[in-house]
């Protein structure tokens, strides 16, 4: 019998034949921290006696969760992980250069890798074909001493993705569209697993942006095969050289298999407070908002702010509302300052904030007073997300955080695109 995409990557990092259920030790091609998780990951690498890491160029730490930092604990965590990476002699990127998932897509992430990192958003890579997944601090801190870590081998979920997006519509709805059919928990320990003939006009941003949102869903990984797509993408950031082609076996063993027509697809919402409370924004339509967030390891990439730019290009935000653009690195600013999105939104009355993670978790730059309403690009909204128990959240598409924030309210973005 075949292997799908997870057996097989499994298979070739344990060095050995993995299939669904097994438990293996892998090979582990990069680890990394951030500054919310990373302390305690720290702590826990030095109270297990490790001394060294195992492959000091392949593990990375980023600040981007705090960053600049709020707080004086939170600028002495990252004191700690500064003088973490000194000392170990490992890379790290510093406020400002970016979300660590943004950051891993760009300068790390290969096909067949396998990557854990300390938090949940890791399943991003897996738009290049790589097996990565989030673990706790004390998991991590294992692969950082010893270069590998054991997995339970995942059974895996097909998403057959057939026809085209219409307008107005992104690969934000798409992946809302599924999380509302599978559910919050419906994947749990699974691979979501991505094939279809949609695959050849899906960019790495909107591939990206679904396997991101994979977790949500409960999966282990969201993985994408490694395709002409995957090389120009590798070739772009000065990686061509790690490509290979990588897909599932035919006659692979599939616990379910989930069509999609995305020509059949409209723009949707996730409603307060869970991710999986969906429902098309036609549905939804007329909640006025306070405020509305573009950005994050979600959508805050070039090609999102890009089409937020270009909605909003030569209109005002409406003035009971506030909009906050957080690109997903220094790279995506610089971008979108040169093809002069920055300076649209900037006109329509957008405040810019540094590249990182900026409102999604409610630490700083962003927090919700009691009763408002956020329409937000990230990928979760349960109570309390944004830093206000009191506050509602609403996750879209950049398209129709841009329309809505021009009416105050929410606002189907096919009436802009």
């Amino acid at each position: 019998m075949g292997q799908t995409l997870a057996e097989r990557i499994l298979s070739l990092k344990s060095h050995g034949e993995a299939k669904a259920g097994d438990v293996v030790i892998a090979d582990v091609d990069l680890a990394f921290v951030q500054d919310t998780t990373g302390p305690l990951t720290i702590r826990q690498f030095k109270e297990s006696g490790f001394e060294a890491l195992a492959k000091p160029q392949q593990a990375v730490v980023f600040l981007d969760h705090a960053a600049p930092s709020p707080a004086q604990q939170l600028s002495n965590d990252h004191i700690l992980l500064r003088r973490f990476a000194g000392k170990a002699g490992c890379p790290i990127y510093d406020v400002g250069e970016g979300i660590c998932h943004q950051l891993m897509a760009e300068n790390f992430a290969n096909p067949g890798d396998v990557i854990v990192g300390a938090d949940s958003h890791t399943v991003t890579a897996g738009a290049l074909g790589a097996f990565a997944t989030g673990m706790g601090s004390s998991d991590v801190a294992v692969a950082l001493a010893l270069g590998k870590i054991w997995f339970r081998v995942p059974e895996s979920f097909l998403i057959e993705l057939n026809g085209a997006f219409p307008r107005g519509v992104y690969a934000k709805d798409l992946v809302l569209y599924l999380i509302g059919q599978i559910g919050a928990d419906g994947a749990n320990y699974r691979a979501l697993e991505f094939r279809g003939e949609a695959l050849a006009r899906m960019t790495m941003s909107q591939r990206l942006t679904i396997a991101n949102m994979a977790v949500e869903a409960g999966a282990k990984v969201g993985l994408f095969p490694s395709d002409k797509i995957t090389r120009d993408f590798l070739r772009e950031h000065g990686r061509g050289d790690k490509y290979r082609p990588l897909s599932a076996d035919t006659g692979a063993n599939y616990e379910q298999v989930i069509p999609v027509n995305l020509s059949q697809l409209e723009p949707m919402l996730s409603l307060p407070h869970a991710v999986d409370n969906v429902r098309p924004v036609a549905q939804v339509k007329g909640v006025q908002i306070q405020q509305a967030f573009i950005g994050t390891c979600t959508n805050g990439r070039l090609e999102d702010i890009a089409v937020a730019g270009e909605i909003l290009k030569g209109k005002k935000r409406h003035p009971g509302t506030r909009l906050l653009i957080a690109p997903a690195s220094r790279q995506v600013l610089i971008q979108a300052m040169e093809k002069g999105h920055i300076q649209s939104l900037i006109e329509a009355g957008a405040i810019i904030l540094p590249p990182g993670c900026a409102a999604c978790l409610g630490l700083h730059q962003g927090v919700l007073g009691d009763g408002e309403v956020c329409l937000s690009t990230a990928n979760r909204n349960f109570r309390g997300r944004m830093g206000n128990p009191e506050a509602m959240i609403y996750l879209a598409s950049p398209a129709t955080a841009a329309a809505s924030v021009m009416k105050g309210e929410i606002t189907d973005p096919r009436e802009f695109v």
